[in-house]
């Protein structure tokens, strides 16, 4: 047994990861949260007085002083290091390849939004990756059905392990297609609209790409990229959303740094942008009954 505790290894690894100059953002905000997120999931120990207290054995230190030199030495992000992350308080699978759960779209469908339809028994999550807003979605709605979409294999079966991990293969299915492409890209599953739509797509623009720091460059650039505006895929989902909505549903997307880009090519669309009292930026909602006015297309 080694005399250092839990709360003393948090110090060492967080002011290590202070002087490193990392870049944060894959569900942490600073070095000290990004040292207590490693350094409890390595012990197991709770983030309570008694715990911090414990000593952790010679292993264990070791194991987390090697996670945290990979983590500083090569920039990847902690979760691909861990191998999963938590995010809104459930836990999720994560691997290199696919996109690290973070959206703030599920801060805000855990808030009493005044736009939400009444009845939420259908949902589709466009671009799941990982299926971490679908999951998170059929928690908050017991008794929706979700339809996971991807063109990614390797995402999708990520999120198919989330599904089971979460116990919740009754309720969603998963769905391989290109949401580019064009509708329907299931016709058994659009028989009907969904009452709840969500999309976190590639939002990046070419700019911004250049400049991303190396832990974002450790995510699959298909995941980020989406042209020269930022708006490759997104522009394809709003162009044919209206078949998939009825009057009362909601869809949830996420723009981030290309809002000005989606206002300037869709003018017309009736955009409501939610405060994020959780952080983040450019996610906007749009109301089938506001939308059934206006086409898409005519950009």
């Amino acid at each position: 047994m080694s005399d250092t505790t839990v709360a003393s290894l948090i110090e060492r690894v967080s002011a290590q990861f202070q002087s490193a100059g990392l870049t944060y953002g894959h569900g942490t905000d600073n070095p000290w949260d990004e040292a207590v997120a490693l350094v409890l999931h390595v012990t197991g120990a709770r983030d309570d007085a008694q715990d911090l207290g414990m000593k952790v054995r010679v292993p264990q230190v070791e194991q987390v002083l090697s996670l945290a030199g990979k983590r500083i030495a090569d920039r990847i992000p902690l979760p691909y290091l861990l191998g999963r992350c938590t995010y809104m308080g459930l836990d999720f699978r994560v691997r290199p390849g696919v996109i690290v759960p973070r959206s703030p779209i599920g801060y805000l469908l855990s808030q009493p939004l005044p736009w939400m339809p009444q009845e939420v028994n259908r949902v589709l999550d466009l671009c799941c990756g990982s299926g971490c807003l679908g999951i998170v979605a059929a928690t908050i709605f017991p008794q929706a059905r979700v339809t996971l979409v991807d063109n990614n294999e390797d995402a999708l079966t990520l999120a198919e392990e989330n599904v089971s991990l979460h116990q919740l293969h009754t309720r969603l299915d998963l769905v391989h297609a290109d949401v580019t492409s064009g509708w329907p890209f299931n016709t058994e599953l659009n028989q009907q609209p969904y009452d709840l739509i969500l999309a976190n797509p590639p939002y990046v623009d070419a700019a911004d790409m250049h400049s991303l720091p190396a832990e974002y460059r450790a995510e699959p650039a298909t995941a980020l990229a989406a042209g020269a505006d930022g708006l490759d895929v997104l522009s394809a989902i709003l162009n044919d959303l209206g078949h998939l909505m009825h009057s009362n549903s909601l869809f949830i997307g996420e723009v981030g740094a290309s809002a000005p880009a989606l206002l300037r090519r869709f003018p017309s669309l009736p955009f409501i942008w939610p405060d994020l009292e959780q952080g983040g930026e450019g996610v906007f909602l749009l109301e089938g009954e506001r939308l059934s006015s206006h086409t898409a297309g005519n950009n």
